[in-house]
């Protein structure tokens, strides 16, 4: 059976792409984030780009639903959901409308300018700064973000980190924070899946890779949610910021190479 999924690929490099997998998985169940930028970047090494996008997208999208309900059900999760449908709404129409300007910008420019600010972002609040935001004003900066983000997204396929960074800012509870960031990046992961079976890029054989590496994604994300539980509301914000100066570092090294 593996031999019929990773037909280019050597035991060894089979290996590698099951483990990618099962990192990634795990620090996706412990902090929320940071799955398709794991899987991407590890099984870009040993797959075409376009091939380690696709295998992806099916664990990316069931990752997030578990996410979303886990500790509750669609009641909560909509209630939430509700509370930051100004960030969900604004981020999702700006990834669409700048998705059409794609080739307008150098893509290591969007990358430098996304991850230079999450790593100085994410450098001042380790070092125990706070940001505060009046909640009677949260709506103006929700659409704020959530547009620049958007517009980051569109351009470069990522906006994961600035919402993350922006959810940690603000000091959004953890649970809520896990559960509100599984239901934006599983709307994100179902747009990304249509787009890419209009491109080819998911296609009858990566599909089937993709649905392979659900196995490994959910196995490494139950134990990444037995760490994420045992985080008291500090430790995971210190671990959330640390995986965000690493992203933050993965984009800089994109955008320079």
């Amino acid at each position: 059976m593996l031999q019929f999924i990773f037909s280019d690929l050597s035991a060894a490099h089979t290996a590698f792409a099951i483990g990618i997998a099962l990192l990634a998985g795990f620090v996706k169940g412990a902090t929320g984030f940071a799955l398709p930028m794991i899987m991407v970047s590890g099984l870009a090494s040993v797959l075409p780009p376009e091939t380690a996008i696709a295998a992806m997208i099916v664990p990316t999208i069931l990752s997030n639903l578990w996410q979303s309900l886990r500790g509750g059900g669609i009641s909560q999760a909509l209630e939430l959901s509700g509370r930051f449908k100004i960030y969900i709404a604004t981020l999702l129409v700006f990834i669409v409308l700048s998705a059409q300007l794609v080739a307008a910008l150098p893509q290591n420019v969007l990358l430098l300018s996304l991850g230079l600010p999450i790593i100085a972002m994410a450098l001042l609040l380790l070092r125990g700064r706070t940001i505060y935001i009046d909640p009677s004003k949260r709506g103006g900066y929700d659409f704020g973000v959530a547009a620049v983000s958007g517009i980051i997204g569109g351009l470069s396929g990522i906006w994961g980190p600035l919402t993350i960074t922006y959810l940690t800012a603000i000091n959004t509870p953890k649970k809520e924070q896990i559960r509100l960031t599984g239901v934006i990046f599983g709307m994100g992961a179902v747009t990304l899946a249509l787009a890419h079976l209009g491109s080819g890029v998911l296609n009858a054989q990566s599909l089937r890779l993709s649905v392979f590496m659900v196995v490994p994604v959910l196995a490494g994300q139950t134990l990444g949610n037995v760490v994420q539980d045992r985080l008291d509301q500090q430790r995971f914000r210190r671990v959330t910021l640390f995986v965000l100066v690493v992203a933050g570092l993965n984009l800089v090294r994109r955008g320079l190479m």
